[in-house]
């Protein structure tokens, strides 16, 4: 029989923290890997909540490329997850074809001395 996690939590069921970050990372790799560029952020593509969040959008929307994004707001196991992940303190966190480019600073830094899409 198969319980939903959220039944679980009810009873004060706890899912241990080691297979909480496991499945975190596993999500986290599963996704840069599905995807050619990926914008961990804090708010959405369409509301962005951090001004360097909106940077990285804007840079990435310039350059006229799909991208998928991924609101760490949204979920507390991923906003830290995906720092303990690439061992990055901040985020946007910008993925690309899988390997973790950097933050914010480091994506305008690319886009000012000649980062493309090509």
């Amino acid at each position: 029989m198969i319980f939903k996690l959220s039944f679980l939590k009810k009873w004060g069921f706890k899912q241990k923290e080691s297979y909480k970050m496991e499945d975190t990372n596993t999500q986290i790799k599963e996704t840069v890997e599905s995807h050619p560029i990926v914008l961990y952020i804090k708010g959405t593509r369409e509301e962005p909540q951090c001004g360097f969040s909106n940077a990285v959008i804007q840079i990435f929307q310039k350059l006229n490329v799909p991208f998928e994004t991924v609101d760490v707001l949204s979920d507390p196991a991923i906003r830290e997850g995906v720092k303990e992940f690439t061992k990055w303190p901040t985020v946007p966190q910008v993925f690309i074809k899988g390997e973790f480019i950097g933050g914010c600073d480091i994506v305008k830094d690319l886009w000012l001395f000649g980062f493309s899409s090509g």
